[in-house]
């Protein structure tokens, strides 16, 4: 069962394994979902999909899936149902409901291609509102299409979700796009960043080792109390950041990550600097020149084993990257490049992370030129992007 669906999900990019399939089937077969496209969604989602990222690939396949069903216009199914009077399924009448005899006599083996053709039919037949019948489009009766009604098999169209049960439900549903380049929260970082995150036991031994304290109890007889150090995140990280100018527009994400960073890592310095890093950068915005602290120290100072994080959009005029003297604030000796060249080559591990959408990259010329001063170890501040990013420093 639902090997196409299996199959239209791989082809949306949906990373389902025949394990999950396996799942779906099983919770069908004990009823979790029964006779009712909601549920089944529902159902089909939560088993199939192990990422809110991929929710909208999914959306997107499912509806592929349904879209596909043989010999059934479904998109103008649609465009008519949309155009019922809203009065045709207003509730006036009581609920009607089936004798277990009635709704013996009313199942069927119609398939849901049978239905849907069938409903088609009614479309063009119907004229009028109905209620308490056994055929049309309407309330309070047994046909098998409309609201408020009773019957085995029947599509819901219009209405709340009763007690009877509907193989289809035909409204209009809305999904929020979840996808790899959405604008990240905090907490969305606070995950991704724990890829870099390298724990190791350092320090006093001051932490109880249970396991440890049993074994060398069992071994001699007597309570031996075992102890072992504090298990730390062993990664170092430096994070520059852009401020000012163009980075204006990016201050909540990258206050954002800046947050985020500080709760993942004990072990987190930063800097700032504006469009381009020269032979200063700083430690506070308010009092730039107190604060100023040289780019020589700095490569001193913080060694190769350090995870640099470079921040900003990489968007300035070109003499700012390739000329001596083209800071806009004061005359720098060499040029951006040479500075970024250097540490580059410094740290094992930097990457330049780009709050500016990435389909807007290949307009600015210095964004391609840092690109390729970081070896293409640029990436766009989405979750794919930092996940990219952190795989990358992880290594």
């Amino acid at each position: 069962m639902f090997i196409r669906l299996f199959y239209t999900l791989r082809k949306f990019g949906v990373p389902v394994s025949t394990q999950e399939l396996l799942d779906l089937n099983h919770a069908v077969a004990h009823d979790l979902a029964f006779a009712d496209m909601q549920q089944f969604y529902q159902l089909a989602r939560l088993i199939l999909v192990k990422d809110e990222r991929y929710f909208d690939k999914f959306d997107r396949a499912f509806q592929a899936y349904l879209q596909a069903l043989p010999d059934v216009e479904i998109d103008d199914l649609l465009k008519q149902l949309n155009h019922i009077p809203k009065s045709w399924l207003d509730l006036e009448l009581l609920e009607k409901n089936l004798t277990a005899g009635q709704r013996a006599q009313l199942q069927q083996a119609n398939s849901l291609q049978e239905l849907l053709q069938q409903l088609e039919q009614r479309l063009a037949e119907q004229h009028k509102k109905h209620q308490g019948g056994n055929r049309m489009i309407g309330t309070g009766g047994t046909s098998p299409f409309g609201a408020y009604g009773d019957h085995p098999q029947g599509i819901r169209i219009g209405g709340p979700s009763r007690k009877h049960r509907a193989v289809k439900v035909w409204e209009q549903r809305q999904y929020r796009n979840l996808d790899d380049d959405q604008i990240l929260g905090s907490r969305q970082m606070q995950m991704a960043l724990r890829r870099l995150r390298k724990f190791a036991r350092q320090g006093t031994p001051l932490e109880l080792d249970i396991d440890q304290t049993i074994q060398k109890t069992a071994q001699n007889g007597l309570l031996d109390i075992q102890l072992v150090a504090q298990r730390r995140n062993g990664i170092k990280v430096l994070m520059l950041f852009d401020v000012g100018g163009s980075m204006d527009a990016h201050i909540q994400q990258c206050e954002q990550l800046f947050t985020a960073a500080k709760q993942q890592f004990k072990s987190l310095d930063y800097f700032y600097f504006h469009n381009c890093i020269y032979d200063n950068v700083w430690k506070d915005n308010a009092r730039r020149q107190a604060s100023a602290f040289s780019t020589w120290d700095l490569l001193h100072k913080y060694g190769q084993d350090y995870c640099v994080i470079v921040v900003g959009d990489a968007s300035m005029a070109p003499y700012e990257l390739g000329a001596m003297g083209g800071s806009v604030e004061y005359m720098n000796e060499e040029t951006g490049r040479v500075w970024l060249q250097r540490i580059y080559q410094h740290f094992k591990k930097i990457a330049w992370l780009n709050p500016e959408t990435e389909n807007y990259w290949q307009y600015t010329q210095t964004i391609g030129q840092i690109q390729q001063i970081f070896e293409q170890h640029m990436y766009p501040l989405s979750l794919n992007g930092l996940e990219q990013m952190t795989q990358y420093l992880a290594k």
